[in-house]
C-alpha cells in the first residue's frame, strides 16, 4: 500500500509517518489482491486543534475522512478508525449486494468491475458577487442509483454527482431531511 503523508503548518516527523504507517498497515487486509491502492494523509494545525485527513482509493472508489483533536496522535487514530469503520461497511455492503445479485442472476462481481471516482466537494464560499472560491474536476464512471447512494453515504456527504448507468446521464443523488433519498434527473426538453 502505498502511503503519502503530507503536513500544512507542521513537519511531518518520521516518528509521525511511522505512526501513520502502523495504522494504515492494519487496513491491508480489507485489500488482499487489490494492486492499485493509496493513501494520501494530510495534517494540519489549525489553532489548538490538530487535523488528520486520509483518503484511500482502492477497488476505484475514495474512502475519505477527517478527525480534529487537541492531539495529532490521537487524531491520527481517530481518522484510522473511522476510516476502518468505513471500509468495512462498504465490504459488508458489498457482500450483501452480491448475495442479492447472485439470487436474481445477475453478473456479481458488477460492484467489483465497475470502476468508481468520487471526489470531495467542499462548501462554496458564497458572498453578495457569488464567488467561487474552489472547482473540483473529477471523472465520472457510469453507476446505479444504489451504487450512488453507497458512495454519498461512505463519503459522509448529503448529496452526489453522478453518470447514470441505465439513462447515461449526469444525475445527483441527496439525502432528505427525513431521511430518505431523492433523485435529479434532467429534463428531456
Amino acid at each position: 500500500m502505498k502511503v503519502q503523508v503530507h503536513g500544512d503548518n507542521i513537519a511531518v516527523t518520521s516518528a509521525l509517518h511511522q505512526y501513520v504507517d502502523k495504522r494504515i498497515s492494519r487496513l491491508a487486509r480489507f485489500f488482499e489482491g487489490e494492486n492499485d491502492k493509496h493513501v494520501y494523509v494530510t495534517m494540519a494545525v489549525e489553532g489548538t486543534d490538530h487535523r488528520v485527513e486520509m483518503t484511500v482509493y482502492a477497488y476505484g472508489v475514495i474512502f475519505r475522512v477527517e478527525e480534529k483533536s487537541p492531539d495529532m496522535y490521537a487524531s491520527i487514530d481517530l481518522a484510522a478508525d473511522r476510516l476502518e469503520e468505513q471500509i468495512h461497511r462498504y465490504k459488508d455492503k458489498l457482500t450483501v449486494s452480491r448475495r442479492q445479485r447472485s439470487r436474481t442472476g445477475r453478473e456479481s462481481d458488477a460492484l467489483y468491475q465497475q470502476r468508481v471516482v468520487l471526489a470531495k466537494t467542499d462548501e462554496l464560499d458564497v458572498s453578495d458577487e457569488f464567488r467561487v472560491v474552489r472547482v473540483k474536476r473529477f471523472a465520472m464512471k457510469p453507476m446505479t442509483v444504489q451504487e450512488a447512494i453507497l458512495q454519498m453515504n461512505l463519503l459522509g456527504h448529503d448529496f452526489f454527482v453522478f453518470t447514470n448507468a441505465d439513462t447515461d446521464e449526469m444525475n445527483v443523488v441527496y439525502r432528505r431531511k427525513n431521511g430518505d433519498y431523492g433523485l435529479i434527473e434532467p429534463d428531456g426538453i
